[in-house]
């Protein structure tokens, strides 16, 4: 089903513009819009009227009076419709329905093991998104589409997974996800990378605050990071998702578990591979650590046994999440003297692990800045959690309305 379907649903490029102006502020009354669009009272009278009728918006109250009558105040309707967001990640697929506010209604998430093919996943998909409409009673026709943010590379245009590597399953390159997903459930569905979405997510939670250049970065299974300036992600000629994790940081370092990959490339030290690969090392070494009663064979060890020995405070687990933060630290230091962005957010199980590895990185990653401290960036670990990519997709959907 063509994305042509959402733009449509508001006609007048000028509707478009009031309606986005309403929707970046919680409420906001009918002189600050006539101040910032800079149109007539007629025309925002007319405009207002129109989104009004058509349940866009809603008329919330009065705004305090400064002389005369009380002003009306204006907010986006959340019921107008709803949007489903979906993540596709190595390790976990998350679907969530939410309204046009991006209240989340309902989530359902499938672990990504070796059977979860596109064959396998893409069905349940289908059924858990329907029994959700079922169960709140949603019809189809109040669904505005479907927003997937998914591991990269993607073909936007087409709406096509091509070929991302690690995942557990076979089956996952060239996937035509965005044509079989909206003929299931007829609805519109429109693909990005999974960091421009979670990135679209926060930037869009933010909306009122005065950042106004966002770095993103996914520190999970590989490194994935996005941009936004001004509000808008930006896209290079290519899908440049996982290119951050190629970023040489050790020129004669160790080879990449990809043939394709830059030896010493930060993704070799930083990501869940790297701090995997080092306690397997370690063990096989015959160093202490509390992670040899929790596995028979050094080759079984997994990053969440890893997490455990270090909530037992295990040197080891230690030693080896704060090295490969120093290197994260180091690669984070490097985007930041390029890029000097206002705000930093770190997502991914890296980071969801614990603080060691947050603020070991961070405190790198500024040690190492060139214009620190004339230069003061803010690092977060965003405001949406695990369910950014998720919400961000569904953001991507909800923009559309306001696309030209």
């Amino acid at each position: 089903m063509n994305v042509d379907v959402i733009t449509e649903r508001i006609s007048n490029r000028k509707a478009k513009e009031v309606y986005e102006l309403i929707t970046r502020q919680t409420t906001v009354s009918k002189i600050d819009l006539l101040d910032q669009s800079g149109m007539t009272v007629s025309t925002l009278t007319r405009l207002l009227e129109e989104l009004t009728s058509q349940g866009l918006i809603l008329e919330s109250g009065f705004g305090a009076s400064t002389g005369g009558r009380r002003p009306i105040l204006y907010e986006k309707n959340p019921a107008y419709a709803y949007i489903f967001g979906l993540e596709i990640s190595r390790t976990l697929s998350k679907l969530v329905l939410v309204d046009l506010g991006m209240n989340k209604l309902e989530t359902k998430s499938w672990a990504m093991t070796e059977v979860m093919t596109p064959g396998v996943l893409l069905p349940l998909i289908v059924k858990e998104a329907k029994r959700m409409l079922a169960h709140h009673g949603i019809e189809t026709s109040q669904v505005l589409g479907i927003g997937i943010g998914a591991v990269g590379p993607v073909d936007r245009v087409a709406g096509v997974i091509l070929e991302p590597s690690y995942f557990p399953a076979s089956g996952w390159r060239h996937v035509d996800i965005c044509r079989w997903l909206s003929g299931e459930l007829q609805v519109p569905a429109l693909l990005d990378n999974g960091a421009n979405t979670a990135i679209l997510a926060e930037s869009w939670h933010q909306r009122t605050r005065s950042f106004k250049h966002l770095l993103y970065i996914h520190a999970g299974v590989g490194l994935r990071s996005s941009m936004v300036s001004e509000g808008k992600v930006i896209y290079g000629a290519v899908d440049m998702e996982g290119s951050v994790g190629q970023m040489i940081i050790q020129t004669d370092g160790v080879a990449h578990r990809n043939q394709a990959g830059n030896y010493g490339a930060l993704e070799s030290y930083a990501s869940l591979y790297a701090i995997e690969k080092a306690a397997k090392s370690a063990l096989k070494k015959g160093k202490a650590t509390v992670l040899v009663h929790m596995v028979e064979d050094p080759e079984q060890v997994t990053y969440q046994h890893i997490m455990e020995a270090l909530k037992k405070n295990d040197p080891l687990a230690v030693e080896i999440v704060t090295e490969a933060a120093t290197y994260f630290g180091i690669g984070l230091a490097n985007l930041l003297n390029i890029l000097h962005p206002e705000k930093v957010i770190i997502g991914g199980p890296l980071i969801t692990g614990g603080e060691l590895f947050f603020q070991t990185a961070t405190q790198v990653a500024i040690r190492k800045t060139y214009y620190y401290p004339a230069y003061q960036v803010v690092f977060s670990k965003g405001q949406l959690g695990d369910e950014a990519l998720a919400i961000g997709a569904a953001v991507m959907v909800m923009n559309q309305l306001v696309k030209a």
